[in-house]
């Protein structure tokens, strides 16, 4: 007699079928999407003509790559059921181990750098991806007490970023030089704090006018807020110059000391040969200290009643207001805190680049910086950094593939595929781990062991 059930259990024999089918249309997917996209290219003649070039060989190959990866994933993977009994999940100890790891992994790199790079090389891979991940990492964390603790959802983060930049650039270029010139070498360390005070302090203003908003409504209200900020930096010319930005700005100092070739700089003064390399590696070293104090204070809020009161907002707000908590001061201070760490970044940021221009702060930014926060897992510090790394190392490695070309042709860029390629990435992340990298969340508080606490048992953020 056959079994009634059998036909709720596919045999093994059906499973290549399947993938067959799966992958054909992944295959058909990536073809439907890469008309547009991959398929036409315009280019100038000798003419000034705009002509289109067909590009058949560029498509066959990302789809025959689509249908292949597909094919493997279905072959490979299990049933829908057998993973949702078994999760992917990231224990207390090998998060901690994984956290030791990359903060020795960080502390060596740039003599990792310059042993695998030389110094020629190194300053590249310590500038565009040690410092630059680094920046992002602070911000990640940042935003990571608005909208993975408090639970309120911020589009306008880059306004705090720019507040701290121009902050920072209006001080050190204006008033220390017609006040006291003899501060110069000092002025990063006198204005760094400056910095992250006046951007907590937008951030209260921010948070006034939305107390009672959550939600889209939110969402909508920060995103006008950044553009704002964004529109006055371009339209008040006389205090921030407009598009054509603030140049000239300070380089930080060793405490005073310039990092120059003379006499009372850096490598006189302690015996050395000048290279610019130094100024690189201090800089690391300041965005490494900034992140890891932004990581220090936010761990340690989280277990005061404060960071308590930042989770039950987000769980339940109207609960959370019956419980007697004052969500006013409770929204403000997370968006006070998290904006003060916006504006350290945006300071160090000013101070890396010495120039700054409104072009730096558009609505891309926050995009990335929030998407850094989702992908890793709101409210998971680890994740946050762990997708820092993930997605702005990935974007810059693109410019080291120029060994694609002897692929695709001499006229195939990299560089032009980054953010099709970031959303892909963004795509095939949130379907696999729709709750970002690591999902649980360590309790801030417990009764006699902690316990990881699943992320399907934790608000997503959402205000």
């Amino acid at each position: 007699m056959a079994d009634p059930l059998a036909s709720l259990h596919p045999s093994d024999d059906s499973t290549p079928v399947r993938a067959f089918k799966e992958a054909v249309k992944a295959a058909l997917l990536v073809v439907a999407l890469s008309i547009p996209i991959l398929l036409l290219r315009t280019e100038q003649d000798m003419a000034n003509r705009l002509v289109l070039q067909w590009r058949w060989g560029l498509v066959a190959a990302f789809t025959a790559l689509a249908f292949g990866l597909r094919f493997l994933a279905v072959m490979l993977g299990r049933d829908e059921m057998a993973a949702k009994r078994a999760p992917f999940k990231v224990s207390d100890q090998s998060a901690r181990q994984l956290t030791y790891g990359l903060a020795v992994i960080l502390a060596l790199y740039p003599f990792l750098a310059l042993l695998f790079a030389g110094k020629a090389g190194s300053i590249k891979w310590i500038d565009n991806f040690g410092i630059q991940i680094m920046i992002y990492i602070m911000l990640g964390w940042g935003l990571n007490i608005v909208v993975g603790l408090a639970g309120l959802l911020d589009l306008g983060y880059v306004a705090f970023y720019a507040v701290g930049a121009y902050a920072y650039a209006l001080i050190a270029t204006e008033v220390i030089p017609a006040t006291i010139p003899a501060l110069g070498p000092w002025a990063f360390w006198i204005c760094l704090p400056i910095a992250g005070i006046l951007a907590a302090l937008w951030g209260v203003l921010l948070g006034f006018p939305v107390l009672r908003l959550r939600g889209d409504y939110l969402a909508i209200v920060t995103l006008a807020f950044g553009e704002i900020i964004r529109l006055v930096l371009i339209n008040w010319i006389d205090l921030t110059k407009g598009y054509a930005g603030i140049s000239g700005i300070p380089r930080p100092s060793f405490f005073g000391l310039p990092f120059t070739a003379n006499d009372n700089g850096f490598a006189a003064r302690f015996g050395i040969e000048f290279t610019p390399l130094h100024r690189t590696i201090f800089l690391f070293y300041v965005i490494l200290a900034l992140a890891l104090l932004t990581n220090w204070v936010t761990m340690r809020l989280r277990r005061l009643p404060v960071g308590r009161a930042w989770e039950a907002l987000r769980e339940d707000e109207i609960a959370c207001r019956s419980l007697g908590i004052n969500t006013t001061n409770t929204k403000l201070t997370a968006f006070a805190i998290g904006a003060g760490f916006g504006g350290l970044a945006g300071s160090f940021f000013a101070a890396r680049q010495g120039f700054i221009s409104p072009e730096s702060f558009t609505f891309m930014e926050s995009a990335v910086i929030l998407a850094i926060v989702v992908m890793g897992g709101m409210g998971s510090q680890l994740g946050v950094a762990i997708a820092a790394i993930a997605m702005i190392g990935g974007t810059e490695i693109l410019r080291e593939l120029d060994w694609l070309k002897s692929i695709f042709g001499n006229d195939f860029d990299p560089t032009q595929y980054r953010m099709l390629l970031f959303g892909l990435a963004m795509v095939v992340l949130m379907i696999w781990k729709p709750r970002g990298l690591i999902s649980t969340r360590e309790p801030s508080i417990f009764l006699k062991e902690s316990k990881a606490v699943s992320g399907s048992l934790v608000k997503e953020g959402h205000g």
